[in-house]
């Protein structure tokens, strides 16, 4: 009797370790969130993602939000910036802010600042304030010419 005590506990242990690594490489709540979230990803995406050494999260995360921003991202295109050593994160956030300024800002130039070594985010934000500037800029001149009011 003792020894199937040990032999259950053996086993019990075993499910429990193989549990831990099916959730360790199949993230499936990462990949609920994105289906709730309105991402199509499939497990088996998030499973290659892993063995590529691309941490999903990382992926995952930011096409969410570009995709509550309404932007339209590729997960490959993200997966390869993230290999070649960008970082998503900044280059998402810059698209997000790009798009929200009503700037032109493609996929491709943003990670190309990105990994020129450039923070792009900060691109972006120098080239907001800019073009807030220059609008000051303009309504300053526009109001110096208009003639005094009687």
């Amino acid at each position: 009797m003792d020894s199937q005590v040990w032999i259950i506990i053996a086993i019990g242990f075993g499910a429990l370790f193989a549990l831990w690594l099916i959730f360790y490489f199949i993230p499936v709540g990462l990949w609920f969130k994105a289906l709730v979230s309105g991402v199509r990803i499939s497990l088996l995406q998030l499973v290659f993602m892993r063995w590529r050494k691309v941490p999903p999260p990382i992926i995952v995360n930011n096409l969410i939000a570009a995709t509550k921003a309404g932007l339209k991202l590729n997960r490959d295109a993200l997966e390869a910036h993230y290999l070649a050593g960008g970082r998503v994160k900044s280059v998402v956030n810059a698209l997000i802010s790009a798009d929200k300024a009503n700037m032109n800002l493609d996929f491709q130039v943003a990670t190309a600042i990105d990994l020129a070594g450039r923070d792009v985010l900060e691109a972006v934000q120098m080239s907001r304030f800019m073009l807030a500037l220059s609008a000051d800029m303009r309504a300053l001149t526009t109001d110096l010419t208009r003639p005094p009011a009687r």
